[in-house]
C-alpha cells in the first residue's frame, strides 16, 4: 500500500515534471542553435553596427537562460521521481 502511494504521489509526479521541461526544451534548444548562429554570422558581418549585435547576442542569452530553467525543471523531476524509487526501495518487506 505504502509503494503504491509513492507511485503515485512521488514517483509518477517526478517523471511527468521531467517529461513537461524536456518538451519544452528541445525546442528551446533548436531556437538558442538558430539564435547562436545568427549572431555568429551577423558578427562576421562588416555591415553589422552594434546596435544589431546587441540585440542579436541579447536574443542568444534570452534562450540560453530559458534552456538552462528547462534544464533545471529536467533535473529537478528526475531528482523527484529517484527519491520516490528510493522510497519504494527501502520500505521494509512487509509480512504475509
Amino acid at each position: 500500500m505504502r509503494s503504491l502511494v509513492l507511485l503515485l504521489l512521488v514517483v509518477l509526479p517526478g517523471i511527468a515534471a521531467s517529461s513537461f521541461s524536456a518538451y519544452y526544451l528541445l525546442p528551446e534548444w533548436a531556437a538558442l542553435d538558430a539564435s547562436y548562429k545568427s549572431y555568429e554570422r551577423m558578427a562576421k558581418s562588416p555591415s553589422s553596427t552594434m546596435r544589431d549585435l546587441f540585440i542579436a547576442e541579447a536574443a542568444e542569452n534570452r534562450h540560453r537562460i530559458n534552456c538552462f530553467a528547462e534544464g533545471v525543471g529536467v533535473l529537478l523531476g528526475g531528482v523527484i521521481a529517484a527519491i520516490g524509487i528510493h522510497g519504494m526501495c527501502a520500505l521494509p518487506k512487509s509480512r504475509s
